[in-house]
């Protein structure tokens, strides 16, 4: 695989209320995915700790960012030459979370994203128990020459969060969730990957919590909207490569980013 098309692999797995079980196997998910091929590895939001419903063992889970979970996947990422990408709980206030990514390689934190857009919707309440992250620079890192991005779950209903990535020059949007079960939430989740990757002409690579909690399908989609690997309901693990010529040739033939006539403004 030439270096401007570096494989990257989603893995779809249940975390649990365990941190230690669930250090244990996202270091296999890594090693399983690395031995494949692939160069970033993607495991899905709360993959340091999960419970449903959420409840005050939350905050007693979080760990900041030099706590045992970056530290496991700080270890997966140096053994196979790797970056990881995943989810975690970290400390904000007395009563909450933030709802957090980490962009990991053997050279340490490559990149930090706090969740903003939290899921207070179809029954939901996620800002009982997680504090939104604050607005700011786009939470980015490099690979092969390739600019990936961070988002989470909730956010891919907004599409200013994409963007915001677009804006900061990412190729590929990584987006690790736990999307919930419901009506329709398997359409929404895979219309909505969609659309982020065609109105951005970029790659789209997202890790889902599996069935029964969460809807699955997690995958990887080109920038002309093509799902090119993905998993079911089930756990298991998907790669493709981000190939930079495609996305050349995709902006060329459909230059919206270089057409826009807005920009991404916070409204608070």
């Amino acid at each position: 695989m030439p270096a401007s098309a570096p494989l990257v692999a989603v893995c779809q797995f249940a975390p649990e209320a365990d941190p230690v079980a669930n250090r244990a196997r996202v270091a296999a998910l890594v090693a399983e995915a690395a031995g494949r091929g692939a160069r970033v590895v993607v495991l899905p939001e709360y993959s340091g700790y999960f419970v449903n419903p959420f409840d005050e063992t939350l905050t007693a889970h979080a760990e900041t960012l030099d706590g045992a979970f970056v530290a496991a996947l700080r270890a997966s990422a140096t053994e196979h030459g790797v970056v990881v990408v995943a989810g975690m709980l970290e400390p904000a206030d007395a009563n909450r979370v933030h709802n957090t990514l980490v962009a990991v390689s053997d050279a340490g934190v490559l990149a930090v994203y706090r969740k903003q857009h939290l899921y207070d919707a179809f029954g939901q309440k996620e800002s009982d128990w997680v504090a939104p992250g604050d607005l700011g620079e786009a939470a980015v890192f490099e690979l092969d020459g390739l600019r990936f991005g961070l988002m989470t779950c909730y956010d891919l209903r907004f599409p200013e969060v994409g963007r915001t990535l677009a804006d900061a020059g990412v190729d590929a949007m990584v987006v690790p969730a736990e999307w919930v079960r419901g009506p329709l939430k398997e359409h929404h989740w895979t219309a909505l990957l969609t659309t982020r990757a065609i109105e951005n002409t970029a790659y789209v690579i997202a890790a889902d919590h599996p069935g029964p909690i969460g809807v699955g399908l997690s995958q990887v989609i080109d920038p002309q909207g093509v799902v090119v690997a993905g998993v079911s309901s089930g756990e298991g693990i998907a790669l493709a490569s981000v190939d930079a010529d495609l996305i050349a040739r995709t902006r060329e033939t459909n230059p919206a980013l270089a057409l826009r006539r807005y920009r991404v403004v916070p409204v608070h």
